[in-house]
């Protein structure tokens, strides 16, 4: 996918300025040296298919280096899947840290509060292009006020759906969420060999939307204290909605209860489901089976006729370590990798959302596929608290227990949202 000549030139006048737990021990901080050469270096994450991502890369090292001669940038990419023992152990050893990172947006509050990042509020403010930082991206490098990154890419999901099915059975893509239970239950008695709309039990941020259009929230709080809002009754009635996805008449729990995301992604491409809620990060997939040429996507509706559902607003981020020695030319590299050219050809080359509002319009207006995802960004997107306790309450899967034991029958709404919140509010109170 390239961007068109008129979309690249309006990105390159706009350059000049140029997702683990670490240990709660850490107490590193910016060591006060401040040195104009040397070497930095750089921790990136590995994608499927990195070449392309090297050779946006590769091409922001050349400019730094050519501004600041006596420098050297060397680059490593890192697997997702082992970032939390890689970064943990940088943040107890300085010595053979990076100057830069990218890391999971999620992350931050936890990479924060083991001292980890180097509090860059100044020269972000400074910074111009950042103005144009959506709101939800800057939240995502924002602790207690304070910015510890730039906003890297973002990634949001919507609604996929085949065409031929609805063409078929006379259906129009789904306008409200009722209206998306109705349709799948229709495609799934007219059509028994698909499951209507691919749910999950495990597919947290598939649920997400459900609550956060029926005024839910995952828990309330700033300023790292929160207190636990899932057992809410917007939040009930969210997670209610959700879950009565999950049956005989659309997915039937003993298949779908165990399904996350990439179940989910799969389920739709492999032609087994007529619609799936899917990320823009997934179009690849999706093109790569038997779907290809016989879907579309619209945003996932909201609760009123014509509405939106908020989206997870996923994501990556890039940070400098305090532990640099290398702070001004560390932060000068962070905004190179961050800026709107080479977000511009990141979107190129991967098809990863620029963070920037002007250049997510443009490269909508350029490729007609991005439009439903600018569209649910701009209609306004949820994030998780930014708190250290996320890790520990993603990592134990408390949602996912939650969603899978209303589905499976074992405990109503109520009491399963219920231990749900008590384990969040223990994790909360864990981190002081």
């Amino acid at each position: 996918m390239k961007l068109a000549p008129r979309l690249a030139v309006l990105l390159a006048a706009a350059v000049v300025t140029a997702t683990a737990c670490a240990p709660q021990t850490s107490d590193n901080s910016f060591l006060g040296k401040d040195e104009k050469s040397g070497t930095l270096r750089v921790w990136l994450f590995q994608e499927v298919n990195n070449k392309p991502k090297e050779k946006v890369v590769d091409a922001v090292l050349a400019g730094f280096e050519k501004v600041h001669e006596d420098t050297e940038v060397t680059v490593e990419y890192i697997p997702v899947e082992t970032r939390a023992q890689r970064i943990k152990a940088a943040f107890n050893d300085p010595d053979s840290a990076p100057d830069v990172i990218e890391y999971g947006n999620t992350d931050t509050a936890g990479y924060v509060k083991d001292g980890g990042l180097l509090d860059v509020t100044e020269e972000f403010g400074a910074w111009d292009e950042a103005k144009d930082t959506d709101p939800t991206a800057r939240q995502s490098v924002t602790v207690n006020g304070k910015v510890y990154g730039a906003p890297y890419f973002v990634g949001v999901r919507a609604l996929y759906y085949r065409t031929d099915v609805l063409g078929e059975l006379g259906l129009e893509p789904p306008g409200s969420l009722d209206e998306l239970a109705s349709t799948a239950k229709r495609i799934r008695a007219e059509k028994p060999g698909l499951y209507g709309i691919a749910v999950g039990g495990a597919y947290t941020y598939g649920a997400m939307p459900f609550i956060w259009a029926n005024g839910g929230d995952l828990a309330t709080g700033k300023g790292g204290s929160y207190a636990s809002a899932i057992d809410g009754a917007a939040a009930r009635k969210g997670i209610e909605a959700y879950t009565s996805l999950f049956g005989d008449d659309n997915c039937p729990a003993a298949k779908c209860a165990g399904m996350g995301g990439n179940d989910t992604v799969t389920a739709f491409a492999s032609g087994k489901a007529a619609m799936a809620i899917v990320g823009d990060f997934s179009r690849r997939a999706v093109e790569a089976g038997k779907v290809k040429g016989k879907y579309g996507v619209v945003p996932l509706p909201g609760v009123q006729p014509g509405s939106i559902a908020p989206a997870f607003a996923g994501g990556n981020n890039i940070g400098v370590l305090k532990s640099t020695s290398h702070r001004t030319l560390a932060v000068d590299l962070m905004k190179r990798l961050a800026s709107k050219e080479a977000q511009g050809e990141l979107f190129d080359a991967m098809g990863f959302l620029p963070t920037y509002t002007d250049v997510r319009q443009r490269v909508a207006a350029e490729e007609p596929f991005v439009k439903p995802f600018v569209d649910t960004l701009a209609a306004g997107t949820k994030f998780v608290p930014a708190s250290a306790a996320w890790a520990t309450i993603d990592s134990s899967l408390v949602l996912p227990t939650m969603l899978q034991e209303v589905v499976s029958g074992r405990k109503d709404v109520g009491a399963a949202a219920g231990d749900a919140a008590r384990k969040m509010d223990e994790a909360f109170g864990s981190t002081g």
